[in-house]
């Protein structure tokens, strides 16, 4: 674990290295992505079969070992307890709400000249949403991606998840009943989003690719935009709290292995300013790790990644915060509002002492598909605008055209577009 301390010497270089350090993939994961990518692209299904068989110990067969059935993802659902349900269709509930606040609107006007203009909104016609598969699967994940696709209007909405060793994760099963997903395919990995973007023979591409991955998966979505539209290239998952000595030191640690757990290249920060705080937070994570049936994978990120800065004052943790530029950040202050005005690279924010980066990724409306990697100084979360794309639209009549076409040809003749001034003048009679 790294500690540094914003008034001592040398501060700044190091704060520059921890922020710099990308924990992404490497070279050589881009050079055997591209070979996937284009082995999926000549061979299809065959190409899909091998890789299933090879990396997942899975050999799909029947048409049943390509897709799972709708039967089957609502007999999960029926099967899950009340609880569990109910808390899938409260999550549900909360996501479509939030994200059908997003819809844009459609703009239809006429302006001083009589020129009718405008823009309306559609979505795309298929949505390809990629769901880790084995024990480890996220049914939150699946709502997160499908729901906003679902409300954008997109009207075939795919599912891409890897089934190791035949495996069937039935919470996934479960929430893609709820979110109304129309098609389950059996394939994982780089193929699985080769074979979304290009098609196969028993796959239709689709025209936006979300979801999380590992590093294959993440590469294979960078590579492939263009092709489709993506979310986001995904790196390791990342958490800044920011938080005075006022807090329960226990709450924070917790906090900051809510996001360890995920991966051991993920990375948890702490901002206080004081010293005292950082070392009871410090003590309180060693106790807390030892508590998590994924210790390990918590162990590996907080040693080698984790991080507490201690700064004079509060004062100075927007500036920090803006330059590591965190996928989640906490603010656990009397006046979170206060500091959170100052902050303007993240990509979702959490105020006040009772809110838990968790309940954002579970039930509290906002998506948890976000940008790492310092991209929240460019990008956002996921939302309904990722599965949608606006066509404007322009009407002119003659009158207006006499009003405003002179000008277009003068620019049009300025830039050596001939054609283009002819394309006008014709309907001026010039």
């Amino acid at each position: 674990m790294l500690r540094l301390v914003s008034s001592e010497p040398g501060f700044a270089a190091a704060f520059d290295r921890m922020v710099d350090d990308r924990r992404e993939s490497d070279a050589d994961v881009a050079r055997d992505v591209a070979a996937i990518i284009a082995d999926v692209r000549a061979r299809g299904d065959e190409a899909l079969a091998e890789y299933s068989e090879r990396f997942d110990r899975f050999a799909p067969q029947s048409e049943a070992d390509w897709r799972i059935a709708p039967e089957a993802c609502r007999e999960a659902f029926d099967a899950l307890t009340p609880d569990l349900r109910a808390a899938l269709e409260l999550a549900a509930q909360r996501i479509t709400a939030y994200h059908e606040a997003q819809l844009p609107q459609n703009r239809d006007y006429t302006d001083e000249h009589g020129i009718r203009l405008g823009a309306i909104w559609r979505g795309v016609d298929g949505a390809g949403l990629y769901v880790p598969g084995g024990r480890a699967a996220y049914p939150s994940s699946l709502l997160m991606n499908a729901i906003p696709a679902k409300v954008a209007g997109v009207e075939r909405l795919v599912i891409a998840t890897p089934t190791p060793d035949g495996e069937i994760n039935p919470l996934v099963l479960a929430a893609a009943h709820l979110a109304g997903v129309d098609e389950i395919w059996r394939v994982g990995g780089a193929q699985a989003i080769a074979a979304l973007a290009y098609g196969t023979e028993r796959i239709r591409p689709v025209d936006v690719i979300t979801g999380p991955g590992n590093a294959w998966v993440a590469e294979a979505k960078r590579q492939l935009y263009g092709v489709v539209g993506i979310d986001m290239v995904a790196g390791p998952s990342e958490i800044l709290v920011i938080a005075d000595a006022k807090n329960n030191p226990q709450w924070i640690a917790a906090d900051l292995l809510s996001q360890a757990e995920h991966d051991p290249a993920a990375q948890s920060i702490l901002i206080t300013d004081d010293a005292a705080f950082a070392d009871a937070v410090a003590a309180e994570v060693e106790k807390e790790i030892a508590l998590l049936p994924k210790a390990g994978i918590a162990r590996e990120s907080w040693d080698t990644y984790g991080t507490i800065i201690i700064v004079d004052s509060l004062d100075e943790a927007p500036a920090l915060a803006n330059r590591i530029a965190a996928e989640h950040i906490e603010i656990a202050t009397d006046d979170p509002e206060a500091l959170f005005a100052h902050v303007r690279h993240a990509g979702s924010a959490f105020l006040g002492r009772m809110t838990p980066e968790a309940i954002g990724d579970y039930v509290a409306g906002p998506n948890h598909v976000l940008p790492t990697g310092r991209r929240a100084r460019f990008s956002s979360g996921l939302s309904v605008l990722d599965f949608m794309k606006r066509t404007s639209f322009i009407a002119v009549g003659g009158n207006s055209l006499g009003v405003v076409g002179p000008a277009a040809i003068e620019l049009a003749n300025a830039e050596g577009l001939t054609a283009h001034a002819r394309s006008i003048e014709v309907r001026l009679g010039i």
